[in-house]
């Protein structure tokens, strides 16, 4: 159920980022920046989690925190897109 939450959710999210990249200008710029420079950060950061262990150890810890950490990230984009 969260991975189907997440993609539904990750689905608003580049509906709403596409939005703002359609219109061009300096906002679109700024949000292609922040969209590429926040992939780079989060999959680095879970990466880092991976590794030393804060998943957990068993493929279903290490496939429910990855969820919930990218999770934490669309919610975010989620709620600053809607303004």
């Amino acid at each position: 159920m969260d991975a189907w939450a997440l993609a539904a959710e990750s689905s608003m999210v580049i509906a709403m980022r596409l939005g703002t990249l359609a219109f061009g200008g300096p906002a679109a710029v700024k949000e292609a920046e922040r969209m590429v420079s926040e992939k780079v950060a989060a999959n680095m950061a879970l990466g880092f989690d991976l590794m030393t262990g804060k998943l957990g150890t068993s493929p279903d810890q290490i496939l429910s925190g990855s969820i919930a950490h990218y999770s934490r990230r669309v919610r975010r984009n989620r709620e600053r897109l809607a303004k």
